[in-house]
């Protein structure tokens, strides 16, 4: 985003954007902690007060270099049983509502494996040809776009990051 701070403590509505997402997730009655995985040399999460959400909120310094490596080490330092749900979630993205929560929660909850957030695709997409000129409109049918919180069991999505190589 082009600032000095990392994007997750940029200001909204007097609160680093992170506080947004922390305050969906650590309110929902169904989770029971709120793991914030965060860099080993992050130096911003303690200048914020956190007290508002009490024990429910758990900071993890051992974010990786990637979004994987980071939920990875997130899920070995969690120490979360491989049946247990975890929901993933971006720092980044703070207008998570409690029915959205818990619509995914509800939705998945029985599931084997879990499922994502996730909204149809609205836009107008366009395919381009070698020379990027617009070759043909695509049919959005079945297109959906991927949102956070992602909810999987443990085990799974950390065999699946241990896989890819996270």
């Amino acid at each position: 985003m082009g600032q000095a701070l990392p994007k997750q403590y940029l200001p909204l509505a007097g609160q680093p954007m992170i506080y947004h997402a922390l305050a969906a997730l650590c309110a929902h009655p169904s989770l029971i902690t709120v793991f914030v995985v965060l860099s080993p040399d992050d130096a911003q999460f303690h200048q914020h007060d956190w007290s508002r959400f009490g024990d429910k909120l758990q900071p993890l310094y051992c974010g990786g270099a990637t979004r994987a490596a980071s939920v990875l080490n997130g899920l070995l330092a969690s120490e979360l049983e491989p049946d247990e749900w975890v929901l993933v979630h971006d720092a980044a993205r703070p207008c998570l509502t409690q029915a959205q929560l818990g619509r995914l929660i509800e939705e998945v909850r029985d599931d084997k494996v879990g499922g994502i957030l996730a909204v149809p695709v609205a836009d107008t997409l366009k395919r381009a040809d070698a020379g990027q000129r617009i070759r043909q409109t695509e049919n959005r049918d079945g297109l959906w776009q991927a949102q956070t919180p992602q909810m999987f069991r443990a085990g799974l999505l950390a065999e699946a990051l241990q896989q890819c190589g996270a």
